[in-house]
């Protein structure tokens, strides 16, 4: 699933192709749950319509219209959003025998379920194989219950916070990282990654993490989130950059999805468990 980073390089390298542009034609694939607006009154209310500003929290992205409305986007678990032109074996069907075939320039296919074109230049494509991505028009002032549930956003919350938000979680810290409820945008790449870089086991009860783990925590996970975003992400399954590239984190993970290889720092074989039936990496020496 895209986390914070990929969802914050794909906001910045499709900004250009967004802003500023008027939306000419709006495609749509048949209502589905992808729409959280049908797919009809999405095309009559984007159409003749500029995006003026594009912003994020935690994993959504939000696009300001010059009438006041927004357009909410999240990528789900196979979300892809890009632009035309964009060429990447990530974006192909797989065939019959798994593989991926050939790189070719992308062509609109029945997983794309919503494209944008412009009085000029490329159009925007919104792809997702799996359809756990969800695209909303809010009306001017609307207010979204998907993003009122969200917690302050990973990249600015603060050790002080994070420790107020887990003192009355009786649950491990690993699944409380992934609450999006206690703070907005970690997912099973980056919590690990932070709990590593801090020291701390993904099993130890939240609300017995003190306050100078948490600022531990949070300052291991927003390097490790500001990194990510550098090297352009995470490309693990289906995320691609809006210009197709592949990101380039997962070449610098030290345990997620690295089970038995050993720890960069002692050696010892990383493990993994099951928390919440979400897998978590880490190392036993390194972490308590």
């Amino acid at each position: 699933m895209p986390e914070l980073p990929e969802v914050e390089v794909t906001r910045r390298r499709i900004s250009p192709l967004l802003l500023g542009r008027s939306i000419r034609t709006v495609i749509t694939t048949a209502p589905s749950y992808v729409f959280l607006t049908a797919p009809h009154l999405l095309e009559q209310k984007l159409t003749g319509r500029t995006f003026v500003a594009l912003t994020r929290h935690g994993k959504y992205l939000l696009g300001q219209l010059d009438d006041g409305a927004r357009l909410l986007v999240h990528l789900g678990m196979t979300g892809q959003l890009f632009g035309e032109g964009a060429s990447s074996p990530r974006l192909l069907r797989r065939t019959a025998n798994g593989t991926l075939g050939s790189c070719r320039q992308f062509e609109p296919d029945a997983h794309t379920h919503l494209i944008l074109r412009f009085e000029s230049g490329p159009a925007v494509f919104f792809r997702d194989t799996r359809k756990f991505g969800k695209v909303q028009w809010l009306a001017p002032d609307e207010s979204s219950a998907r993003l009122n549930k969200l917690g302050p956003d990973a990249l600015h919350i603060s050790g002080a916070t994070l420790h107020s938000r887990l003192k009355k979680r009786r649950g491990p810290l690993k699944s409380q990282l992934l609450d999006q409820s206690v703070l907005a945008g970690a997912g099973n790449i980056y919590a690990d990654e932070a709990l590593y870089l801090s020291r701390i086991r993904p099993t130890r009860m939240a609300h017995r993490v003190s306050l100078d783990s948490c600022r531990r925590l949070v300052d291991s996970l927003q390097q490790v989130l500001l990194r990510s975003i550098e090297t352009g992400g995470s490309s693990i399954n289906d995320y691609v950059t809006p210009d197709g590239s592949d990101g380039g984190y997962q070449d610098e993970r030290h345990v997620y999805g690295l089970e038995g290889q050993p720890c960069k720092t002692c050696s010892t074989a990383i493990a993994r468990v099951v928390i919440g039936q979400r897998s978590a990496h880490y190392c036993p020496r390194c972490q308590r």
